[in-house]
């Protein structure tokens, strides 16, 4: 049996060495990484320069309720890593036996980026952001993201398919039992990085229910409403300790900075969640498209 450490052991330098290094994986990560220039950057520094679009704004009055943590934004920050592990954690692990699983993966990594912009092309959303930068992590995302991507959340999408995926490749190796560890890390992995978009104010309450609902929409077969809806309520709850977790890393949930907010607010803020969610899923069984009920809430928010 192997002996498996904590998936916040992996490095973001292996597994991009290993997909550059193989033939079979190469182009798909590739095409990934241009997926991902194409549809955050280039195209919200295009809007920034030749405006086109409108822009909505998505507050909601319950952000008022939520402090604005900076020292959330390392964990914020960490959602590529959080995806870019499980493909070094599989490689490491399974070797060539993950090539196929990963290679799929990876086509997802870009394609979500893709789909999320099915929404972005139609309607931009942004929030009320800070001016933050005192920390140089503050500096950076000032600088690169302009802050016109909010709705449908890109890293909540991620964050919660990582998770899901992580499970069924675990189920799929047949190493569900040996992986629980592992899978409790990403599970709550995922709920941090839910937590750290409103806690370094990157995203409004609005914006988690429109994510949760368009990752059901891309992976209809991978998700249940009953799962999502159980996510919603695991929200704000205190992290777990790992008895593998990496010592000192600040981005692992046990190390998760505490969560300052009243039980009341915890209540209505999962509240407001889950029912903007189901009113998506409501809505989507009439619509002609996916993204028409985002869009049809965008329409109703204020323009910038």
């Amino acid at each position: 049996m192997k002996a498996f450490g904590s998936i916040y052991n992996e490095t973001f330098s292996y597994p991009f060495y290993k997909t550059m290094s193989t033939p079979f994986l190469r182009l798909t990560g590739c095409k990934c990484i241009f997926s991902i220039f194409k549809n955050f950057f280039l195209f919200q520094f295009k809007e920034v320069l030749f405006p086109k679009l409108p822009v909505s704004k998505a507050d909601h009055i319950l952000d008022e309720k939520i402090p604005f943590v900076p020292s959330w934004a390392a964990i914020y920050l960490d959602f590529v890593n959080f995806w870019v592990r499980v493909i070094s954690f599989f490689l490491r692990y399974y070797g060539r036996e993950a090539f196929v699983p990963i290679s799929g993966f990876i086509k997802d990594m870009g394609r979500l980026y893709a789909y999320a912009c099915e929404v972005y092309r139609k309607n931009l959303s942004t929030t009320k952001r800070p001016f933050y930068i005192a920390r140089p992590r503050f500096l950076l995302l000032h600088l690169v993201d302009p802050h016109l991507m909010c709705i449908p959340s890109l890293h909540v999408m991620i964050a919660i398919y990582t998770y899901k995926k992580f499970s069924v490749f675990a189920k799929q190796f047949a190493d569900e039992e040996n992986l629980k560890v592992q899978i409790d890390e990403m599970k709550h992995g995922a709920a941090a990085i839910c937590h750290a978009v409103l806690f370094v104010k990157q995203h409004s309450v609005n914006c988690i229910p429109a994510a949760l609902y368009a990752i059901t929409c891309y992976a209809p077969g991978l998700f249940l409403n009953e799962e999502i809806e159980a996510f919603i309520d695991r929200l704000f709850a205190p992290s777990p300790a790992f008895s593998i977790a990496p010592r000192g890393c600040r981005t692992h949930p046990s190390a998760s900075p505490a969560i300052k907010l009243p039980q009341e607010d915890r209540v209505e803020i999962k509240k407001h969640i889950l029912t903007l969610y189901r009113r998506f899923v409501y809505e989507s069984k009439t619509a002609k498209t996916w993204d028409e009920p985002i869009l049809n809430f965008l329409k109703e928010m204020p323009q910038r």
